[in-house]
Parts: C-alpha cells; sequence; structure tokens
C-alpha cells in the first residue's frame, strides 16, 4: 500500500485554482492534502499537526470533513485526467472540481499522532459529475467513511 504520493494530481492544477486551504500547493498555511494513485483506488496522506486536535489526543472533525472533501475533488480529478489520457507528473494541466456535495460519517474517535490515509473509489454518474466514497483510516482502523459527489468546474468560474 502506497504511504507516499510522489505524483499528485494537485501538482498539475493551474497556479490560479491552487489556493484551496485543503489541497492547494500555493496556500502557504494551508493543508497541502496531495491525491495519488494506488491501483486503481484514489489515496491522500495526511500527517495532522498540533493545532489539529479537538481534544487532548483526538483529531478535529473538521480537518476529517476536509481531508474527505478535498480528497473527493481530487479523486475526481485524478480519474478524470487518467480518462483523457494523462497521469499526474505528465505536465499535462489537470481538470478541476468543486463539491456538489458532501456526506461524513464519524465512526471512532481519531487518535492524534498518527498518520491518517483517505482512500477512495471513484465512480463516474455524468460525465461532468463523479461520486467518490472514501475511508479515512488511522493505523489499520476505519475512523471516518464520506462520500463526495464531484463536479467540474464551471466554465465561469475559470473565466474570472
Amino acid at each position: 500500500m502506497v504511504n507516499e504520493i510522489k505524483h499528485a494530481i494537485q501538482d498539475e492544477y493551474a497556479d490560479d485554482f491552487s489556493w484551496c486551504y485543503g489541497c492547494g500547493r500555493l496556500n502557504e498555511t494551508g493543508l497541502h492534502l496531495r491525491t495519488g494513485w494506488d491501483g486503481d483506488k484514489t489515496v491522500t496522506i495526511y500527517h495532522p499537526r498540533d493545532e489539529h486536535k479537538a481534544i487532548p489526543g483526538f483529531i478535529y472533525g473538521g480537518l476529517l470533513a476536509s481531508l474527505v472533501d478535498c480528497h473527493g475533488t481530487g479523486s475526481a480529478a485524478i480519474f478524470l485526467h487518467r480518462k483523457n489520457g494523462h497521469e499526474p507528473g505528465d505536465g499535462v494541466e489537470a481538470p478541476r472540481f468543486v463539491t456538489a456535495s458532501l456526506h461524513v460519517d464519524y465512526l471512532k474517535p481519531t487518535p492524534a499522532n498518527t498518520v491518517l490515509k483517505a482512500v477512495g473509489t471513484v465512480e463516474e454518474i455524468h460525465p461532468k459529475k463523479y461520486k467518490v466514497t472514501t475511508k479515512v483510516y488511522a493505523n489499520d482502523t476505519v475512523v471516518v467513511t464520506g462520500e463526495v459527489v464531484a463536479a467540474l468546474m464551471p466554465k465561469t468560474f475559470l473565466a474570472n
């Protein structure tokens, strides 16, 4: 199983669309979430920081929702990028998605000081919409499940 993302789809986003707090590589204070492939699954690995604790020893639920959200939109982007004949690292600008819906289920308290791994499965539900189901692991335990419907970024966003 992948423990490091060498070629992330976020590396292929245009600079104008790389400011997201969760996955924007240009946001200095952001999370810098990065999504890649692990076989036919998508994966994002994150090391929570001390400021992501809700109470001593446990991670804040908002961080987990952000992980599911950005993993979902990144998964849709990497899936469409591959469908279009490209892979992260080939220098071709990637499609950008926005969140149409987000659903998160918190199954167990998420311990601090552990690496989180989001693993996703992508399903095309329309040429411009993709559903991504995600499991977030802390060590080998599933602590969160989620679903994102990601919509291809409207051209009006790209024109501004």
